[in-house]
């Protein structure tokens, strides 16, 4: 192990931007750190991508048995559909945190592998639902169980690697949600052209297939994942050296070894303004996903197209949401900037979900879905990386994000009752409503990017005043420097 001398000053790359310290500091050649790193690309991010994958496709895969029969089969009335996927944030919300606290004490191997085997099932007995009152309770188990998926990966994400190259990890979430969108579509209408089999109707066999698959595909992955970043299986042990004098490194800023961690920042994650701004914002945002992911197949229907020509339509419109997820991502990270990638992503959602408010053409409707994606995915994958980089040491992070999770999460309450049935073929006022909130989420994005300004430059100036603190021992700190 090696040591700077006292004497230097040499730059931590904790917060993942250059402070100084005139302690003893652990140093770590870049080339070593830059090996380490890339094991997790090997390795992690294949598998997080892949829980991911098939989380969203069991998640959302209850818009396309709409398409082809869940509702008529079950009974369903007015907008019960709608509470049905309202529901699903209850155990979103209430377990998003627990389930990221899971991750950091017992390890992503058991937390998120407990996680899969849950959730796999709840979408095998959604199989055999026959009323109202069940296909409410098997959502709400769904959505506890994979509450952790996104939020536990985004937290590892942003442990393992240094906030400039974040974002094209947590990434992952959101072209998972766009792979499992096309490749659902594809996947459905396979699926329905089965017609009833045994007994069961097409859209039962969905989920039976699902649930097969996830238990198949996911149960391999689940022995890739490590047990912690410093005793991952794939590192070689000076790899694991060196992720031990990470963290050793980093531990001053990422509070490891403290007793009572988790309950001492309990207090500071809930009283930090930009935790409650930026979930809020993150929130108005998420209608507009929220009701996508579920309504699409709905959307494109009730502007006059069959329910078979519904399944591979939704192909196209997740392709270019990839697309353009990847390339913003890309750009966020490469030029440093969070913020006005977020505010800028905003317009072409709410330009996309006016066309189908404006026009009853069925052609410009499908064609504002393209529009809207430019930006959709981009949001809420720029404001986690924004939030897990933000949020310092990992004790806060741990109840921070998935606190502004959480909040996003509380979206479902409302994107679930902005399609019912009976306001079809347009859905207009589900469509005005996500437009309208997109704009409200473009200017609360804007107030988190002043908020954050106007910390960093408080803290510079008590640092050219000479000041040694201003009080905060977290994020607030002089030492760390927000990304904007």
């Amino acid at each position: 192990m090696e040591h700077s001398k006292p004497d230097q000053k040499s730059p931590i790359d904790i917060s993942n931007e250059a402070v100084t310290s005139s302690e003893d500091i652990t140093y770590i050649s870049p080339e070593r750190e830059r090996a380490a790193l890339r094991k997790f690309d090997r390795w992690l991010v294949p598998v997080a991508f892949i829980f991911m994958v098939l989380s969203s496709l069991d998640r959302n895969n209850i818009g396309n048995a709409k398409t082809f029969g869940f509702e008529a089969d079950l009974g369903l009335k007015g907008n019960e559909f709608g509470n049905i996927t309202t529901l699903l944030s209850v155990g979103f919300v209430g377990f998003e945190v627990p389930w990221v606290m899971a991750v950091k004490k017992f390890g992503p191997n058991r937390a998120l592998g407990t996680a899969l085997l849950l959730w796999s099932s709840v979408t095998l007995g959604t199989a055999f639902i026959r009323n109202y009152s069940q296909a409410i309770a098997v959502r709400i188990l769904l959505g506890a169980c994979e509450a952790g998926i996104s939020p536990g990966f985004a937290y590892l994400f942003s442990t393992i690697y240094p906030r400039r190259a974040a974002g094209k990890r947590i990434m992952m979430t959101n072209l998972a949600n766009c792979t499992s969108g096309a490749f659902g579509g594809l996947f459905a209408y396979a699926v329905q052209t089965m017609g009833t089999r045994r007994g069961l109707e097409p859209w039962r066999w969905l989920f039976i297939v699902e649930f097969c698959l996830t238990m198949v595909v996911g149960g391999a992955c689940w022995f890739i994942l490590p047990s912690s970043p410093e005793n991952a299986w794939f590192l070689n042990a000076e790899e694991k050296e060196t992720m031990m004098m990470r963290k050793e490194r980093d531990a001053l800023y990422r509070g490891e070894g403290e007793a009572n961690a988790n309950r001492r920042w309990i207090k500071v994650s809930f009283t930090d303004p930009f935790v409650y701004l930026v979930g809020i914002a993150f929130f108005t945002s998420s209608v507009a996903i929220t009701g996508f992911g579920v309504f699409l197949p709905t959307i494109i229907q009730g502007l006059g197209y069959t329910s078979l020509q519904v399944q591979y339509m939704t192909i196209p419109v997740y392709v270019v949401g990839a697309f353009c997820l990847v390339t913003n991502c890309y750009l966020s990270d490469r030029w440093q900037r969070r913020a006005p990638f977020l505010v800028a992503c905003c317009f072409p959602v709410m330009v996309g979900y006016l066309i189908c408010v404006g026009t009853p053409n069925s052609q410009a409707g499908y064609a504002g879905m393209f529009i809207l994606v430019l930006g959709l995915y981009s949001i809420s994958t720029l404001v986690v990386a924004w939030v897990g980089t933000n949020m310092s040491p990992d004790g806060k992070r741990a109840i921070a994000m998935p606190f502004a999770y959480s909040i996003a999460n509380l979206s479902a309450l409302v994107s679930g009752q902005l399609y019912p049935s009976y306001q079809g073929p347009r859905y207009i006022q589900g469509n005005a409503i996500s437009a309208g909130l997109t704009v409200v989420a473009a200017g609360l994005y804007f107030s988190c990017w002043m908020l954050l300004r106007y910390r960093n430059n408080k803290k510079a100036k008590v640092i050219a005043e000479g000041g040694t603190t201003n009080g905060y021992t977290d994020n607030r700190g002089i030492l760390f420097e927000y990304m904007l």
